[in-house]
């Protein structure tokens, strides 16, 4: 049997087992891409939606990741096997909009009668998945956007009570800090979300042309002739110097792990990992801060991280009547995002959703004191040619061949701008065969 095969097994096996309780409701698949706590809080979505009404069943999938998300429901698709409704992270944004197989979300909305002020959207999420028309076409369901977190313990050590509003205070806090006795400043990784993306949105640096792709599929990789270089080349520094490790699951301890623990006083990390440390980094009092700046730069948005749930074509009336029930559900102000932001570190993805948790004082409890600074990074301003987001095909490829290069560049194997230099070829060249598999697509 092939691999196709079984996974349609499974899939019957799981349905199956969840539908003997309430065989008479109407039922629709939805296949989410979490993993670990941030999945049990989706599947617990899913069982409150289910619970909620007696008409819809959600049959709650996890896929094991958001990579095989994409994978997995690309591939039912050709089999005629896919979900009504799957998660996909950002980075899969636009293979999804060129794949053919979604059904947009404001056509959705509107033929299923789903309410939606699309308006509403903070503007860092809303740029980031729509089409050049302003239209959504997946639903926002789970955002976040990058932190610093710092041990301000460790900070007291170097007389300061503040996290480092630029790139060169921080530099000289973490030279402080190591002369005060602080073993590790900073634990770092490969990751390029932190690395690339979300320092050049702050900094408003391209990293690709053509707008970050917004403008066309002919875009090519420019971050290697970026301060990106200059950044890198910071991070190989302070890890000569003995500032930064380096922390990774094959080191046997991760950058979280490494900042829970107390071994490294700070990390570049999502806020979705925030209620995450409320409950491991206890030994020490921390704290989170949007990213330091480069000198003289004028902040602007960061980007949107996480994921948005888009329609797949190819299923019944009665499954869309379901789903639609179930959208509107997640994604209501209460039931949706208030529930998302209370048992994560996400955010709301709305206006209105902000607006409730002030209502009900969310962001003044001390346990969340912080929280609402990514809500400030993410809109810090209206978006510019180059922070709406990235829309390259096969983004996650070429995140996997800069994350290599900088394997080789912090190891001292390759010298950073030519590891970078070399990223940037590979990528184009991703970008090329993307290119030619939809030859003359226009992007929506």
């Amino acid at each position: 049997m092939n691999r196709l095969l079984l996974a349609a097994a499974s899939l019957g096996a799981l349905a199956l087992a969840a539908a003997p309780a309430h065989a008479d409701r109407i039922k629709f698949d939805f296949w989410y891409g979490n993993t670990g706590a941030i999945a049990e809080v989706v599947q617990k979505h899913c069982d409150l939606f289910n619970a909620s009404q007696d008409k819809y069943e959600a049959v709650c999938t996890g896929q094991g990741g958001y990579d095989k998300a994409e994978q997995n429901t690309i591939a039912a698709y050709r089999a005629n096997q896919q979900p009504a409704i799957v998660q996909i992270y950002d980075a899969g944004t636009v293979n999804f909009m060129l794949s053919g197989a979604i059904v947009p979300a404001v056509q959705f909305a509107k033929d299923h009668g789903i309410n939606v002020d699309w308006d509403s959207y903070f503007g860092g999420i809303k740029n980031y998945y729509a089409t050049s028309k302003g239209e959504m076409w997946s639903f926002p369901y789970n955002s976040s956007t990058a932190m610093f977190y710092w041990n301000k313990d460790a900070w007291a050590k170097i007389g300061k009570t503040e996290a480092p509003k630029t790139w060169s205070e921080y530099a000289a806090d973490l030279k402080a800090l190591k002369a005060a006795g602080v073993s590790c400043g900073l634990a770092l990784d490969y990751d390029t979300w932190t690395g690339l993306e979300q320092f050049s949105a702050a900094n408003d640096l391209p990293i690709a042309s053509m707008n970050n792709g917004y403008d066309g599929l002919g875009a090519e990789l420019l971050f290697n002739k970026t301060a990106f270089v200059d950044h890198m080349k910071d991070y190989k520094a302070w890890l000569d110097a003995g500032y930064a490790e380096l922390h990774t699951e094959q080191t046997g301890k991760d950058i979280d792990q490494a900042f829970a623990d107390g071994t490294c006083a700070s990390i570049f990390e999502s806020i979705a990992d925030f209620r995450n440390f409320k409950k491991t980094a206890t030994g020490f009092n921390w704290g989170v801060a949007m990213l330091p700046l480069l000198d003289g730069k004028e902040r602007k948005n960061t980007l949107v991280g996480g994921a948005s749930l888009w329609v797949m074509k190819g299923k019944t009336d009665q499954e869309y009547e379901a789903a639609a029930a179930f959208l509107n559900y997640v994604t209501a102000p209460g039931t949706g995002q208030k529930y998302i932001v209370e048992n994560t570190g996400y955010i709301p993805v709305r206006a209105d959703g902000l607006e409730l948790l002030n209502q009900e004082g969310f962001y003044q409890k001390p346990e969340n004191a912080g929280r609402e600074l990514a809500i400030a990074s993410l809109t810090a301003s209206n978006g510019t040619p180059v922070t709406r987001g990235i829309r390259l095909g096969n983004y996650t490829s070429i995140r996997k061949a800069l994350k290599s290069e900088l394997e080789a560049a912090f190891a001292g194997q390759k010298d950073v701008q030519v590891a970078i230099d070399d990223a940037v070829k590979n990528g184009n060249e991703i970008l090329r065969r993307y290119e030619q598999t939809f030859q003359g697509a226009q992007l929506p």
